[in-house]
């Protein structure tokens, strides 16, 4: 994958991903195929489920967490939860929109399997994140089943601790997702903190119009040009996950979570009227058993400066880190969205720097 100096001033971690924080896991399972229409065949799909894992068994240890809405026409299970007790219970699972109660489900079942004591001692709400692929991808069939959840959970838990960046672009719940008219998908960036505190971003992309794509302050869409393919696509959405290994608590979480519409915003994101566009941020310095507190003093006033930075500038990163990592996909109707032709912006790239 091409890859793009650091922006801003602050430095990646060692994969440049959300991997950098201590302990986060990220999986994908990737489904595609193409088949005749139900009932006699499984239909088109290029869809599929990504994995964030926090950390550790969080039913028994919930992770403070915060969400925040840049445009609500999307979905984040567990969202009024996480607004009441300010503490997220599950590693987030990131799908398509019409395969989010099939991603509850499974993800039900195999938290149970893990953790005895749910459905005896209190129940779970997973959290489900979605965005729409419908462009590549046909929702009138459920394609994705409880296997998938598990192969994605599975590949998060290995990828603790990895020296490699996880893979990104068209995988997982990015396969069949668009951005700026281009293959978009998963995309993820990580900043590291004077404190020391590692900050990680990982976006699903799925907006944005061709002409306003921006790479580090770049009109790099304007000068490329209408993708040839361009119909144009639905706007589309983006949802954010955030992960830091910082005592910060809900209310701290909550701001972080906002910064990632600056990021955005930088990247040429207007947040269209039928856009989902949200976030959640997690911050895991401050866990505890459940129902008790940390010890730990809570991050405050302008300690959180660097971290909005770290926000900002990771989550434009990320949404490049998406376009680079793309592949052509071909999909429902016969659709293709090409890749971003890396070495046409790295031309317009060297140019404005010149």
């Amino acid at each position: 994958m091409a890859r793009l100096a650091d922006i801003g001033t602050l430095p990646s971690g060692p994969t440049r991903s959300i991997l950098d924080v201590p302990g986060v896991g990220v999986g994908h399972a990737t489904i595609e195929y193409d088949d005749a229409a139900p009932p006699q065949g499984r239909g088109i799909a290029r869809t599929g489920v990504t994995v964030i894992d926090p950390g550790g068994d969080c039913w028994a240890s919930p992770v403070p967490a915060g969400v925040a809405l840049i445009n609500g026409a999307g979905e984040l299970t567990a969202r009024s939860q996480i607004d009441e007790w300010g503490v997220c219970e599950t590693p987030i699972f990131l799908t398509s929109t019409m395969q989010v109660g099939r991603v509850y489900d499974a993800a039900c079942r195999l938290l149970m399997s893990e953790q005895p004591a749910i459905g005896i001692d209190d129940v779970i709400i997973p959290a489900v994140g979605e965005c729409d692929d419908s462009w590549l991808s046909d929702p009138r069939t459920m394609h994705v089943h409880d296997e998938h959840v598990a192969e994605a959970m599975s590949a998060a838990r290995a990828s603790v601790g990895s020296s490699d960046a996880p893979p990104l672009g068209a995988v997982g719940a990015g396969t069949g997702m668009v951005c700026f008219g281009w293959k978009g998908g998963i995309g993820s960036a990580s900043r590291i903190l004077p404190d020391g505190h590692t900050v990680g971003v990982l976006l699903l992309t799925n907006f944005g119009q061709w002409d306003r794509l921006t790479i580090d302050g770049v009109a790099v869409g304007a000068e490329l040009g209408m993708p040839a393919h361009l119909q144009p696509p639905p706007a589309g959405s983006c949802l954010a996950v955030v992960i830091t290994d910082a005592p910060i608590d809900h209310h701290g979480c909550e701001r972080l979570a906002r910064r990632v519409g600056l990021g955005l915003a930088r990247s040429g994101s207007t947040a269209h009227h039928a856009s989902g566009e949200i976030a959640i941020a997690l911050a895991t310095g401050l866990r505890a058993a459940r129902g008790e507190s940390s010890a730990v003093a809570p991050l405050h006033g302008r300690s959180f400066d660097p971290y909005f930075e770290a926000v900002v500038d990771a989550t434009e990163e990320a949404v490049v880190s998406s376009l680079l990592a793309g592949r052509d996909v071909t999909g429902v109707g016969g659709r293709t969205v090409p890749a971003l032709p890396i070495n046409d912006v790295q031309r317009i790239l060297e140019g404005h720097r010149a």
